[in-house]
């Protein structure tokens, strides 16, 4: 057996410090970590996190830039998925809330480490985080005016409805009572009760 090129062994360890670091920041936060832990649960000595990442807010930033596109990407797709305001917010809460229970280690970095990146680096990070918010508010907008929603606030709505499916990333754990399909049905039904929704899709 051959040895694999070495581009393809630069990425391998990319990635396996990007991993390590995603464990670490989740459990110990930005701050509390060194590059001595994420090297360490890599496997590597310390000076290797400075051969492929130029900091470790650097390694934040790859996580937070990475992890937002995914968001965003899979809101869109499941607000594509279906047709009608009712059955987009059910796929789109369902969807997003099972991501958070399925990646809920690297979503309490996206979600809660975000004011240790750079301030452009947290302003890029914003503009991902305002799409996602743009969707979920034009589903509720589009349920209003078609007289599928009753909600006295639409904004409010949205920003609650991001809000429920990102905490989940807090208490989620995999030996807890639900799995992540439980909790994705449960939240899909609870979305579509907080914006007042005229009909639930089954």
């Amino acid at each position: 057996m051959t040895d694999p090129p070495l581009a393809s062994r630069a990425e391998l360890t990319r990635t396996r410090l990007l991993d390590a670091a995603i464990t670490a920041f989740s459990e110990k936060g930005f701050h509390a970590t060194t590059t001595r832990d994420i090297a360490g649960a890599a496997g590597m000595s310390p000076a290797a996190v400075y051969v492929h990442h130029r900091s470790k807010e650097d390694l934040l930033h790859l996580i937070s830039r990475h992890g937002h596109r995914a968001t965003l990407e899979l809101v869109r797709d499941a607000r594509a998925s279906a047709g009608d305001p009712v059955s987009q917010l059910a796929a789109v809460a369902h969807a997003f809330a099972a991501y958070h229970a399925e990646n809920h280690t690297v979503a309490r970095v996206l979600n809660y480490e975000l004011s240790a990146l750079t301030p452009a680096h947290q302003d890029e990070i914003a503009e991902l985080r305002k799409g996602i918010d743009t969707e979920l508010r034009e589903i509720v907008g589009d349920g209003i005016a078609a007289g599928l929603f009753d909600t006295s606030d639409p904004a409010l709505a949205a920003t609650a409805l991001a809000s429920l499916g990102v905490d989940i990333a807090r208490w989620y754990r995999e030996e807890g009572a639900w799995s992540p399909q439980q909790v994705a049905e449960f939240y899909s039904d609870l979305a579509l009760r907080m914006v007042g929704a005229h009909s639930h899709p089954r």
